[in-house]
């Protein structure tokens, strides 16, 4: 990959207890994106993603949505720099 693509997302709505982050990390290893995933106190989620253009716009475009129980109000997200991820971790 040597055109990695990097970008923070927070993610607002219903995105806490309905298993955002477990489906968060098996779309990002579907896709091929490392990177981070994990619950904010203020109850939205936060990523960190990193991988090729193709799959990290695939990656945002899906945060748009969800698992099936989410109810994504907003999506923030803004270019960052990769860090260079080895995998996708679930934080908790």
């Amino acid at each position: 990959m040597n055109d990695i693509l990097a970008y923070t997302v927070v993610i607002t709505g219903k995105v806490q207890g309905v298993f955002f982050r477990k489906h968060t990390k098996i779309k990002a290893k579907e896709l091929s994106i490392k990177g981070t995933v994990r619950n904010l106190p203020d109850g939205s989620v936060y990523l960190e993603i990193e991988g090729s253009k193709h799959a990290v716009l695939q990656m945002l475009n899906w945060c748009e949505r969800g698992p099936q129980n989410a109810l994504v109000t907003n999506v923030s997200s803004s270019l960052s720099k990769a860090q260079h991820f080895n995998e996708f971790k679930v934080e908790y």
